[in-house]
């Protein structure tokens, strides 16, 4: 799949914009769960503080535990909220250029 097309974050111009970003930088996602490093791709097709990370990427962690392939498990939590519902394809993250 990596010869298809790399993995990436999309994220929105607007967000891009404020921090530096460019269409194919390589970016860190962090949050307090893990962290990655991955190629940013910018457009006006997700709305401003929002991000996506296509599913499917398998763990590629470095020798300092920072994902490189792509794999948003690394930011989710997989355990049920108070109310029963599964909060792992939503969760809170920092984007800053690498």
């Amino acid at each position: 799949m990596k010869e298809i097309g790399p993995q990436a974050i999309i994220e929105s111009a607007a967000d891009a914009g404020k921090r530096g970003i460019r269409n194919g930088d390589p970016v860190r996602v962090f949050n307090s769960r893990g962290e990655m490093l991955i190629r940013a791709h910018i457009t006006e097709r997700i709305m401003p503080g929002v991000a996506d990370i296509p599913e499917g990427a398998w763990l590629e962690l470095d020798e300092n535990g920072i994902d490189r392939g792509g794999c948003a498990n690394v930011l989710t939590l997989d355990r049920p909220s108070p109310a029963g519902a599964y909060p792992y394809n939503t969760c809170w993250v920092e984007i800053e250029k690498a």
